[in-house]
């Protein structure tokens, strides 16, 4: 039987020389490696109370999607700025080279609400620390990240000391 990373497709010297890219459209476009990948990552929310999930832009969207759907749970956005429609919250965070700025609705998250986030990959951590900030401002209590993927060597579970995170396939480098 197939793992995940059978279905990565690794592609060297990308987006720069020494860099190993794990390309998450090869899980995608095989409907046994999607399939195998959702269910992977719902098995670890096994046994977990949880209220809603949050979906970091773009690709925690993809899966966060169907985990909401088999498990009956809310689907709520974690949007780039200016794609959200209703009064939101933001929180701008580092990337490489800038800043970005992340949006949810402000309506979207109860006090005291339980949340799960769900992305495709933990790299820096930069990301959902910074959709972690929005859950916290309106209210939530963040209980579990779960990823598909990790880039362990770029130290995103450091960054995120004191909260539980989980990923499916864990890569050593960047």
């Amino acid at each position: 039987m197939k793992k995940v990373e059978d279905y990565v497709r690794s592609i060297p010297d990308f987006p720069e020389k020494g860099i190993i890219f794990r390309d998450v459209t090869s899980v995608l476009q095989d409907a046994d490696g999607f399939q195998l990948a959702v269910d992977e990552m719902t098995k670890l929310l096994e046994g977990l109370d949880f209220d809603v999930i949050v979906g970091a832009e773009s690709r925690g969207f993809i899966f966060g999607a169907p985990i909401a759907y088999k498990l009956h749970k809310p689907l709520i956005l974690c949007r780039k700025k200016g794609k959200l429609p209703c009064e939101t919250v933001s929180q701008e965070y580092s990337l490489e080279y800038g800043t970005a700025t992340i949006e949810m609705h402000k309506d979207s998250i109860k006090k005291g609400q339980k949340v799960v986030i769900i992305d495709d990959l933990i790299a820096t951590g930069g990301t959902v620390g910074a959709t972690i900030s929005l859950v916290e401002k309106l209210g939530g209590e963040v209980v579990k990240l779960v990823f598909l993927m990790e880039l362990a060597g770029l130290k995103g579970r450091e960054y995120l000391k004191g909260y539980d995170v989980a990923s499916v396939v864990c890569y050593p480098g960047k």
